[in-house]
């Protein structure tokens, strides 16, 4: 699957923070007469200037080609119409949808809830829990039985009784007959806000008081309250542990993990073992070298504690289990926990997507108000009360036959007219089994106000672009974004794929392109013991297996040698450096601290792959000819004019 960047060729990216642009605004050039401005070209040079690699893009007439040639490409993609695709129209709709976030938002009552968090992302917290479930939209009846029944509970609990064995009888988490409600160690966002701030408020050893979530009540019980560990970069040697594996596969697994670390323990490098035989491929290559993680990122709390429990005094573990396979750990780094402005940012997001957001909405509802005074029309809303009965409790209320006296306005928002009918829809859409809220005026009320601040919410959302103009530039790029990324679809990777003829003959003419490296067909012995690795050699020559090789030498619980095989490209971190090409058994090899000793089966010589062996590639060297020539038709078919004097004052203003 692709992604979908905002720009291709050029680097786009969201930068609210860049301001160095061009404040003229001049035509820099035209496509079919169509202007484009000197204003937008200088923003989005400066966007990109520390994000381009090809010094030459840096370049001013460079860059202003491929401006043009991906300004050809937005102007080719609206004459196809794909503007008007239902896709796009409903991607582009959920981008700005998810970018508006940010502006429909109350900084100070972020602030706090920022501070919030960090206060509890300091502790992380072991409990349990017991949840009686009710639904959001439950009766009053259903809500008070549930809600008894958690009280009862707690009352049990208070009393003396183990909460663990209360979870089993009585929780409807459907975990709790297995882990008793225990909730394992947690820090702030990994519950839901009721949950979490529940938590936070118990001190360790008591029960909560009832609370509610969206999934019913609960109790939590806090078990223990830890600092936070802060995070750490790790090395790790994995060797894969198939629990469906055979009695056999299982043993050979943990013989392996404990020959390696019997090789650790002689003065063997970590990171060399993790490149030769760790079966985590992605950190084999570094060493083993993990990225930093912290509390709860992994997915296993086997590897989490083992890790926190390093120091750099006793930084490599003894071989552990995981769910995964068997590991060794070797503690790079530890680090304290992030300062409030190090976590700022991630906190802020989070906040958005997370059940306090409500707090801020309510609070940006209040400024817009302030912001955008409404004077409702009294007379109409009296009018549109009386239309309104209790018939909203069953969901059966309809709009009245004539809505004719209805369509007056009630209220504006600057110039915008809103109507009685406007809040007629309102209504009729807004019926809901749990409208609970009684008499019929006070439920009518509520709900006008609620179709106030949405309202004022619309209007400052359709208006963002007026209002902020970074948001309107980079609305601007993500929709030229995503009509480029349907018109290289549409143009270049579709007939990339479905072209055979085309690229296999694209491949024959650039076949030079693709060809292995020398291969090697081996059995690698190695070891940091010279005599070891001659006895090895020996052996080899006689005719012993690997096998028979580590069965012989690995005695008294110490590990000499070890082995490795298969088919090797020159240059495999696997190989000595100084293989020689030709098969057979080698001499004994130093690499490092290594001794080496390889019997070749079989070479084979560099040789031109296969287009099998080599499509991903292909496609993709054949993906960029084809645009490279596409721009070139594109320059053809449309009539581009620059500007040299508008240019030249932007090479100026830019210092270039």
């Amino acid at each position: 699957m692709r992604l979908k960047p905002l720009f291709f060729g050029l680097l786009f990216t969201l930068n609210f923070m860049c301001h160095a642009q061009n404040n003229k605004k001049e035509v820099l050039f035209t496509i079919d007469k169509d202007p484009y401005y000197t204003d937008e070209f200088a923003r989005v040079y400066n966007k990109n200037l520390d994000l381009v690699k090809d010094e030459s893009q840096k370049d001013l007439n460079n860059y202003l080609d491929l401006f043009v040639g991906y300004k050809l490409k937005i102007t080719k993609a609206n004459s196809l119409g794909l503007q008007n695709g239902e896709a796009y129209k409903n991607e582009l709709k959920t981008y700005r949808n998810q970018l508006s976030k940010s502006y429909l938002t109350d900084s100070e009552v972020t602030n706090e809830l920022v501070e919030e968090a960090y206060s509890r992302y300091l502790k992380e917290i072991r409990g349990s829990h017991i949840l009686v479930l009710v639904d959001e939209n439950a009766s009053p009846a259903d809500t008070i039985a549930a809600y008894n029944k958690i009280v009862e509970i707690r009352n049990k609990a208070s009393k003396g009784q183990d909460f663990g064995a209360l979870a089993v009888q009585y929780s409807e988490d459907p975990s709790a007959k297995e882990n008793k409600g225990d909730l394992g160690y947690f820090s702030v966002f990994r519950m839901v806000y009721p949950f979490e701030s529940a938590a936070y408020k118990t001190p360790k050893g008591q029960v909560s008081q009832p609370f509610r979530t969206r999934f019913g009540y609960h109790i939590v019980n806090v078990v223990d309250i830890r600092d936070n560990r802060g995070e750490v970069i790790v090395e790790h040697i994995m060797i894969l542990n198939k629990k469906d594996g055979t009695i056999a596969e299982q043993a050979k697994a943990k013989s392996t993990i404990d020959d390696i670390y019997k090789k650790i323990q002689q003065g063997e490098k970590f990171e060399d073992l993790a490149k030769q035989f760790s079966e985590d491929k992605t950190s084999a290559q570094k060493g083993g070298l993990l990225s930093r993680f912290g509390s709860g990122q992994l997915s296993s709390e086997e590897f989490e504690n083992m890790a926190f429990s390093l120091t750099l005094e006793n930084p490599i573990s003894k071989p552990f289990e995981s769910a995964f396979g068997w590991h060794i750990i070797k503690l790079i780094e530890k680090f304290n926990v992030k300062t409030l402005e190090e976590i700022k940012p991630e906190f802020e997001s989070k906040i958005s997507k997370d059940d306090r957001s409500r707090l801020i909405t309510i609070s940006l509802n209040e400024k817009l108000r302030k912001q955008f005074p409404i004077k409702r029309n009294d007379k109409l809303y009296a009018l549109l009360s009386k239309t309104i009965d209790n018939n909203i409790y069953v969901q059966k209320w309809e709009l009245p036959a004539n809505t004719k006296p209805f369509s007056g306005e009630l209220f504006t928002i600057k110039a915008k007219v809103i109507t009685g009918l406007d809040f007629l829809n309102y209504v009729k859409a807004n019926q809901k089994p749990d409208n609970n809220i009684k008499p019929l005026k006070l439920w009518i009320d509520t709900n006008y106000q609620k179709f106030v601040d949405e309202q004022l919410n619309v209007y400052y959302n359709e208006n963002l672009e007026k209002e902020f103009p970074e948001f309107e530039a980079v609305m601007e790029e993500y929709r030229d974004g995503l009509l480029l990324f349907d018109l290289m679809e549409k143009e270049i990777w579709e007939k990339s794929k479905t072209d055979t003829l085309g690229l296999d003959n694209f491949y024959k003419s650039h076949k030079a392109d693709y060809k292995w490296k020398n291969r090697f067909d081996v059995t690698i012995i190695s070891s940091t013991n010279e005599n070891a690795i001659k006895k090895a050699q020996k052996m080899l020559k006689k005719g012993n297996t690997s096998e028979e090789i580590k069965t012989k030498l690995n005695i008294n619980d110490k590990v000499l040698v070890m082995s490795n095989a298969g088919v090797f490209e020159e240059d495999n971190e696997a190989l000595p450096k100084n293989l020689k090409f030709e098969t057979g058994i080698s001499e004994i090899l130093k690499d490092g601290e290594y001794y080496f000793v390889c019997q070749v089966n079989k070479t084979i010589s560099s040789d031109y792959k296969t287009l099998e062996e080599c499509k991903g590639k292909v496609i993709n060297d054949y993906q960029q000819y084809l645009e490279a020539n596409w721009v070139s038709d594109l320059k053809k078919e449309y009539t581009v004019k620059i500007y040299p004097e508008a240019f030249e004052e932007v090479k100026t203003e830019l210092g270039k």
